[in-house]
């Protein structure tokens, strides 16, 4: 009878050892291995930072970039950018002291065309779990200003159009639209197709939020807002570092990066963000990715002080403004 047991004990450990295995299989492959479904092939469009080719990609759209400003009667500093296309300026702003202390940054950005703000995907490809730090992709596009986008890539849904093509089709939440004319839209992804919004002139579509600021009024109460309905959907109205973007007038935009998690700064609630967003003069203002993603890009620079330690969290997508063609 004790032999029978003894027989079955091998028997009971391989069936877990099997079990656990495809449970960990199937958590790597939602959201550890890479998944590549649409490879872009033309960098203007959409770039990012693959490290076996990261060094030669940066020095040619620096030599891009360079010649770009040359013909744009460019000047600059640390905070600054002005040219014939574009007016950047970046200032920092710090507010409470002590354990509510928050400091965060305030990019103006004035653009000539509304193509001038545009998106770029890491390592050139759209799919789950590709990723690249915000200056690795903002540095191979060429790009003067950058913040981290909506982090498509952990997720499998919402409406995802890239500098004009449709790359997603999976209405979920809040969405936020960039427009031909130089105008920001938020909308529910359930009210609106992708069609629609593809002719009415969105160029690019991120699927995140909150809506924070809409018609120029504060979008509601936060307290019971969440992301992701997928593995670890909770909420994220308590402080936290932050990344918003808003649009004040047609072809004037404001970037928002708020630090958190350090002494420096305790970061923001979604409520404060809304309120700061509309304080700057938003008429439209959206959340984007926040927590250790929450990166601004200048000049080749991190701005800000991303994940309180002064180190990037590899993301799914930026957006960035840049010369024009």
């Amino acid at each position: 009878m004790r032999s029978k047991k003894k027989r079955k004990w091998p028997v009971i450990v391989l069936v877990i050892v099997l079990v656990l295995g495809t449970v960990l299989y199937s958590l790597a492959n939602r959201y550890l291995i890479p998944h590549v479904e649409v490879a872009v092939v033309d960098s203007t469009l959409s770039s990012g930072g693959g490290s076996s080719n990261s060094d030669s990609g940066s020095a040619a759209t620096t030599i891009e970039t360079t010649a770009a400003a040359a013909q744009a009667n460019v000047t600059s500093d640390d905070w600054n950018y002005k040219s014939d296309d574009l007016d950047i300026s970046i200032k920092q702003v710090v507010t409470g002291s002590g354990s509510d202390q928050i400091t965060y940054y305030v990019a103006d950005v004035v653009v000539d065309d509304a193509t001038d703000l545009k998106s770029a995907l890491a390592n050139n490809s759209f799919g789950t779990n590709i990723t690249d730090t915000t200056s690795n992709i903002a540095s191979n596009a060429g790009a003067i200003l950058a913040i981290n986008g909506d982090y498509y890539g952990f997720r499998d849904d919402g409406v995802i159009i890239r500098n004009g093509t449709l790359y997603r089709d999976e209405p979920t939440r809040d969405g936020m639209a960039l427009m031909k004319g130089g105008t920001m839209k938020t909308y529910d992804e359930t009210t609106i197709s992708s069609s629609e919004l593809l002719a009415e002139g969105a160029l690019n579509t991120l699927s995140f939020g909150p809506i924070l600021v809409q018609n120029g009024e504060i979008a509601g109460d936060f307290s019971s807002v969440s992301i992701d309905k997928n593995f670890g959907n909770r909420s994220i109205q308590s402080a936290n570092p932050r990344t918003a973007i808003g649009m004040i007038s047609a072809n004037h935009y404001v970037f928002v990066v708020v630090d958190g998690r350090s002494s420096e700064s305790r970061g923001m609630t979604l409520s404060e963000l809304a309120q700061t967003m509309q304080d700057l003069g938003a008429t439209e203002a959206y959340n984007l990715d926040g927590g250790g993603s929450s990166t601004m890009y200048f000049m080749g620079r991190v701005v800000n002080n991303p994940q309180g330690e002064n180190k990037e969290r590899a993301v799914s997508d930026i957006l960035y403004v840049a010369e024009g063609e």
